[in-house]
């Protein structure tokens, strides 16, 4: 079975790549490296650089792909709220050109990397799949838009699906900039020996998930979970204290928070519901926030930390 995988060279992309690779898929790689790293990329898959708002028939005339997992995104809240025209390009117009693709060419599957941002504020938690969709920043109004063009494209053209909401995902080769990377960017400044940039009193939680759950939740999305739009998430709150606690078990006690201003658009508390992706994908995450901490700092300190 051939897989495409667009942002392929990034932090999540790369792991999906990972564990196709591992269960014997095909996979093509699409990735114009903005912010993915071309040694994320393996020398197994065939990569072309290209823009995804750019017409893609040459590459999938040739490469016939029967799943297309689509991780390409611009995944910056604090960016979204001040440039909502290029938001809406790489997260609606791109989706849109790579469903028209997919549809032309027979593609059998699309699987879509969503957000927890969609929800906005939760009326309840943990959020189920059924919880409103009411977004309070332009990425997550634009990570809804794209989920209803994909319901429609499967409506229309008969076009199977499935839609992963992540909750926060974190783990090697994260991005180091931005609250969406909170994780990776702790580290980093711990590593570094600078202040833990915290925005806001750090009692707003997160439910952080390892990158390496978030990938196989993706590749068993490439066989079940038809026309379903599921959580993906570790099903644990976590505040932002509490994971600056984890460090200083794990790096140093010595490390200090810098408290800075609430960012427009973010989200005070966030814990999403898994039942539904563990019974429709026969999956559930096997790493700890601890476990995925512990291999996060390992794979930091061994490799040099980039800030793309």
């Amino acid at each position: 079975m051939k897989a495409l995988v667009t942002g392929g060279a990034g932090f999540i992309g790369s792991h999906i790549v990972d564990e196709l690779l591992l269960q014997n898929f095909d996979v093509i790689v699409l990735d114009n490296l903005s912010t993915g790293r071309v040694e994320n990329i393996s020398d197994r898959v065939i990569h072309y650089n290209v823009d995804l708002k750019d017409k893609l028939d040459l590459v999938f005339a040739k490469e016939r792909p029967d799943i297309v997992i689509h991780q390409a995104a611009q995944v910056s809240v604090s960016y979204s709220m001040k440039n909502p025209g290029f938001d809406a390009e790489e997260n609606i117009k791109v989706t849109v050109n790579l469903l028209e693709a997919c549809v032309k060419y027979g593609v059998k599957k699309f699987i879509f990397a969503s957000s927890a941002a969609v929800y906005g504020a939760p009326e309840y938690l943990p959020i189920g799949e059924d919880h409103p969709v009411d977004p309070l920043s332009f990425y997550g109004l634009s990570k809804r838009n794209a989920e209803t063009y994909i319901q429609m494209f499967s409506n229309t053209f008969g076009l199977n699906y499935t839609i992963l909401r992540y909750s926060n995902v974190y783990g090697m080769r994260q991005n180091t900039k931005g609250e969406a990377g909170v994780v990776a960017l702790f580290i980093d400044q711990a590593l570094r020996g600078e202040a833990l940039s915290v925005f806001g009193d750090g009692l707003q939680t997160r439910d952080f998930i390892f990158v390496k759950d978030v990938a196989k939740a993706n590749v068993a999305a490439c066989h079940y979970g038809d026309r379903k739009t599921l959580n993906i998430s570790q099903g644990t709150k976590t505040s932002i204290l509490e994971l600056i606690e984890e460090l200083y078990f794990n790096i140093s006690d010595s490390m200090s928070p810098s408290f800075h201003d609430e960012r427009p658009g973010d989200i005070r508390h966030s814990l999403l519901s898994n039942q539904e992706a563990k019974h429709w994908l026969d999956w559930e995450p096997s790493y700890t926030l601890s476990d995925g901490i512990q291999l996060t700092i390992k794979y930091c300190q061994s490799h040099q930390v980039h800030t793309y």
